[in-house]
This record gives structure tokens, sequence and C-alpha cells, in this order.
């Protein structure tokens, strides 16, 4: 069995960002000579998530809708009263309770079949990190499964 892993480094932008990285996936794979296995995909920070969905803008406005109703970034969070919070808090913290509660909602890994050296999509699947905070750096880790 051969396993193989890489670490994939992105720079979002802005909150609700979307960053799709399906063909570093397909390169990796094609790379990793495994012909049949798995590939397990994951965020490695807990205010961003994986979304395998179809890339079409019109979709991606009405996510971002969705994630907004569900963790709006306007309401109180009590992760950002740092009067009270005592764990985790870095000198520069910032206050972003909305993308955690959103990160919920998301999955942090996505496991995909790869057959005959391929990796296996629907249709109209693509891999896509979502930015759920603010502009910063984010890891994604693969790791492929197989012989």
């Amino acid at each position: 069995m051969k396993i193989k892993n890489k670490v994939l480094r992105f720079k979002t932008s802005k909150i609700y960002d979307f960053i799709d990285f399906t063909k570093r996936v397909k390169e990796f794979v094609n790379l990793s000579a495994v012909r049949n296995g798995i590939i397990n995909i994951q965020i490695m920070n807990t205010s961003a998530g994986l979304i395998l969905n179809e890339h079409e803008p019109l979709l991606l406005k009405d996510i971002k809708s969705n994630l907004e109703k569900i963790s709006p970034s306007s309401s109180v969070y009590e992760h950002d009263d740092l009067t009270k919070r005592t764990v985790n808090v870095c000198e520069d913290e910032c206050r972003n309770g909305h993308s955690h509660c959103n990160a919920i909602h998301l999955p942090a890994t996505v496991t995909l079949n790869v057959v005959d050296g391929k990796v296996q999509f629907g249709q109209w699947q693509s891999i896509m990190l979502i930015e759920l905070d603010s502009a910063r750096e984010r890891r994604v880790q693969l790791q492929i499964l197989g012989e």
C-alpha cells in the first residue's frame, strides 16, 4: 500500500471567499501513482471549511447568503468577549465567533474514491475551500492511500 501526503497553502482575500482547488487534487493523485484507493482532504483551520459542490457563481452567492443567515457576523458571540474568555487567546485575537459557528455546518474533511488513477467526481462536483473569517493563510492536508 502507498501512502502519500501533501500540504496545500492558500491565501484567502475576504470572508466567504471560495477557492476551487480541484485541479491541484487531481494533479496530486496523478503524481502519487496510486491507481485505486482513497484521498482524504482535511482543512487545518477551525474558521474555514470545505465543500464538495458545484462551482457556479449564483450557487456560491446563495451559499454565502445561507451561511450569513445561520451565523450572522453582526450577532453577538460569547467567543468574542475577551473580557470573559480565558482560553486560546492570542495577542492579536480577532472577534470571529461567527466563523467558528459557521464552520460546524461544513465538513472539515472530504474523502473521495480513486479508481484507475482518477479521483471520482460527480458531474458538477468541485472541491472548494470557503473562508468563513477574514483574509488569511489557510492549510489543507491531502493524504492518499492505495495501490
